[in-house]
């Protein structure tokens, strides 16, 4: 580049990202986009500097989890956009010069840049994409369009079930009234599915989402003419996941098969299920390949399925929910589990959230409501009546929890509805031990808790350990494995962030300090009692990201280290010397802990929140405890701030399906 004046920008963008203020790759790409043009003038130069700042303002929101970028935000608050402080915008309007003073203006100046690609234009294969008022990178623009389109088009393809039939088993399975008397949401999301190449059923925890799943394959088995030729996949984003899926699914099938021998049915519900397999990790269903991004399935060459079911999809990322539509034959019924009101996925996207965002109103059509009360004989509430998208006449919202009830449940009602003065008060109430909180807390009480949990709330780590220096004596290895990883698995320290005394990396080295101090393991390495979390999908040990087991002695191998995982009821086991890819587990990020639960759960706040500290993210470590919930934060305001911060991802998804 010719000109000095764009220069000393992207020089100034690498120093910002040398003091930590940029991502190296932000900076790497404004560089990389302005080399694609010659900087032939002043005025030109002028606008490869503006060209410049929209791209690396691109990529740092693309790193955090924004799909695009919106030439409004640009336009109106930057500073605000990246969360910096107005000097540091200030620095780059300094090296920049003057930008595009409104959005028209950075749209007339996109629309001409030799980068971008827009929609009326020649595709010249340009690395940004301009659609309407959106700025893209390229392959962001091509999955959340390829989503857009299939899931639009499955929306709109209903069909028309034998209604009679459809009702005498959904009368079968679902043989009890509501249990708050009101409308029976598990029983309309059966029907509402019936009819559609895709729907989405969403909900908190304990309100039967994995339930209603099973009744609707058994409901789907018995409205086939040949149920043991249905080909059914169950997938999840982590083996974690997958596991808890396939558990869940068949523990449900079970009570749902001896419903339909009581009502004198033949179908064969247990063998039908056997035939299902497990539930695989999404990876595992396209035919993930080492060394490349590319999976074995896609467009050409598609998945044989009749019905695909995936759980926990609030953490399925865009380029993944592409890559899981290219391959699905558009024959094939997709059904899509999650909560809408949990983290997003960690990399681009809130795909589940953008898909069913207006769920709780539900916004169901005439047309709709006849359906789903002929179908389920169940009425829906005219509140619930309206005129949304097509994708919302296939998205169920289940509302009561089975489980998820009393102090913990009401923390993450206040949580979720962004009331930080309830939140408050249910933490500080007489809860019976169920929740507490500790505040003005310092590391010492998160190692406490590390130790031996809280009064009235049992956990801590020592229990396991424990049991790991016990040996099996007398009982089955196998056994005493399970039993070691199910104690494990009864608590969890989560966190916000990774780094620093609040964060996992300096919180995990603290416990280990103090186990090594009460004797309880002995650092090295790898050491008898550790627990680790895969963090890369490694098809040669059959171990994938998000996994998580303990560290054991090989009992056929003296010195030999093994780590063990569960799979449902089963345990399997790989040697730890075979594992590269692997973390110490006795605290965990937030974002990992999805699709897992524990009987104690401890969330530790940071002293600064910061823009990732959202209420997304405090609704889901509340969620994660099942018995029992302690939060641990230095001071109060950081739970305020979480709570009155809501994450709001960057997409175009919603335009794009009409909802």
């Amino acid at each position: 580049m010719p000109d000095a004046v764009p220069e000393m920008l992207f020089d100034h963008f690498d120093s910002l990202a040398s003091a930590g203020h940029l991502r190296r790759l932000s900076a790497a790409f404004a560089r990389f986009v302005a080399t694609l043009a010659p900087v032939a003038n002043t005025a030109n130069a002028a606008d490869v500097c503006a060209l410049g700042v929209a791209s690396m303002a691109l990529s740092e929101l693309e790193g955090r989890g924004h799909s695009c970028l919106l030439l409004s935000e640009l336009a109106d608050a930057p500073s605000q956009l990246l969360g910096w402080p107005e000097e540091l915008w200030h620095g780059v309007l300094a090296h920049a010069g003057p930008l595009p003073p409104d959005l028209d203006s950075w749209h007339v100046l996109l629309a001409r840049a030799q980068q971008v690609y827009g929609r009326s234009g020649e595709d010249a294969n340009e690395p940004l994409v301009l659609d309407g008022e959106r700025l893209y990178l390229r392959r962001y623009w091509r999955d959340e369009t390829l989503v857009g389109r299939q899931i639009g088009e499955r929306a709109g393809a209903l069909g028309a079930p034998p209604l009679q039939k459809a009702r005498q088993w959904l009368d079968i399975l679902f043989d009890q009234p509501a249990p708050d008397g009101g409308t029976d949401w598990q029983k309309v999301a059966c029907a509402i599915a019936l009819r559609g190449k895709v729907s989405i059923i969403t909900g908190g925890p304990g309100t039967g989402k994995t339930y209603t799943v099973a009744s609707l394959l058994t409901l789907l088995f018995a409205m086939s003419e040949q149920p043991e030729q249905l080909r059914i996949a169950l997938a999840a984003p982590t083996g974690k996941a997958a596991a808890r899926l396939t558990q869940s699914i068949r523990q449900a099938l079970e009570r749902l098969a001896g419903k339909v021998a009581q009502a004198g049915q033949t179908l064969p519900v247990a063998a039908l299920a056997a035939a299902m397999g497990p539930a695989r990790t999404l990876h595992s269903l396209l035919g993930a390949r080492p060394d490349t991004r590319a999976f074995q399935h896609h467009a050409g060459n598609l998945i044989e399925v009749d019905v695909l079911i995936v759980d926990e999809a609030s953490m399925v990322h865009l380029e993944m929910m592409a890559s899981v539509l290219a391959a699905l034959p558009p024959t094939a019924m997709l059904i899509l589990l999650g909560d809408k009101d949990q983290l997003a996925s960690v990399e681009a996207g809130a795909v589940l959230g953008d898909l069913c965002h207006d769920a709780q109103t539900g916004g169901y059509t005439p047309a709709t409501i006849a359906y789903a009360e002929a179908a389920s004989g169940v009425a829906i509430d005219a509140a619930f009546a309206g005129r949304a998208g097509a994708l919302a006449q296939q998205t169920v919202m289940l509302r009561h929890s089975h489980r998820f009830s009393g102090p913990i449940g009401e923390l993450a009602h206040a949580v979720n509805a962004g009331m930080p003065r309830a939140a408050q008060q249910c933490l500080q109430g007489d809860s019976g031990g169920k929740v507490a909180w500790l505040v003005p807390a310092r590391q010492q009480d998160v190692l406490g808790l590390a130790l031996h949990g809280r009064e009235q709330a049992p956990g801590g780590y020592r229990p396991y350990l424990e049991l790991v220096q016990a040996g099996p004596g007398e009982a089955a290895h196998d056994d005493w494995v399970r039993a070691v990883l199910q104690r494990f698995e009864a608590f969890r320290i989560l966190c916000a962030v990774r780094e620093g005394e609040w964060g996992v990396a300096g919180l995990n080295t603290a416990i280990e300090l103090l186990l090594e101090k009460e004797r309880l393991i002995r650092r090295s390495e790898w050491y008898v009692g550790r627990p680790v979390m895969v963090t890369r999908n490694d098809y040669g040990t059959g171990v994938f990201n998000g996994d998580i087991g303990l560290t054991l002695r090989d009992p056929a191998r003296a010195g030999s280290l093994r780590v063990y995982f569960m799979e449902g009821d089963s345990v399997r086991s790989v040697l730890a010397t075979r594992l590269r890819h692997v973390e110490t587990a006795f605290a965990m990020t937030v974002h990992k802990s999805q699709g897992s639960e524990f009987r104690h759960t401890v969330l530790v706040l940071p002293q600064e929140g910061g823009a990732m500290l959202a209420r997304e993210l405090v609704y889901t470590g509340i969620t994660r405890a099942r018995d029992f919930f302690t939060l641990v934060s230095p001071t109060q305001a950081v739970l305020s701030d979480a709570i009155l911060r809501r994450t709001q991802r960057a997409s175009g998804l919603r335009a794009l399906i009409g909802s």
